[in-house]
């Protein structure tokens, strides 16, 4: 089937495909991205439980290591953790909502290149 083949609504609804397809694709990178950051942050704090009282701890601050206290990056780094766990809640139902939509627009645009078209098509010839 050549682009000119192609009815105008079914082109509609293929755009519509690949837009969600796209949009998909980001969340799921996004996802990706919060969970590596969420797999670092668990390192971080693994690597404070077992670091005596008392030992110095650096953390990076643009291109420089600032000395912090324990308790202090153990805060920040517990906050950044709930804040990325939040983030992936939201990424997950996104995702889910996405395919979801995916799977409904797929089988719409199946049901159209079996010969079911859209309701909004089935009147235009029934006029003669």
């Amino acid at each position: 089937m050549s682009q000119q083949e192609i009815p105008p609504w079914l082109r509609e609804q293929l755009a519509r495909l690949e837009q969600l397809q796209q949009n998909l694709q980001a969340v799921q990178v996004q996802k990706q991205q919060v969970e590596a950051e969420l797999a670092e942050v668990d390192r971080a704090l693994d690597e404070l439980k077992t670091t005596p009282e008392g030992e110095q701890i650096y953390k990076y601050a643009g291109n420089l290591l600032i000395k912090v206290s324990k308790d202090s990056i153990t805060k920040e780094l517990q906050e950044r953790k709930e804040v990325s766990n939040t983030r992936n809640l939201v990424l997950g139902k996104q995702e889910t909502r996405f395919k979801e939509n995916l799977k409904e627009l797929q089988t719409k645009i199946d049901d159209m290149l079996k010969g079911r078209a859209p309701q909004a098509q089935t009147g235009r010839n029934d006029s003669s």
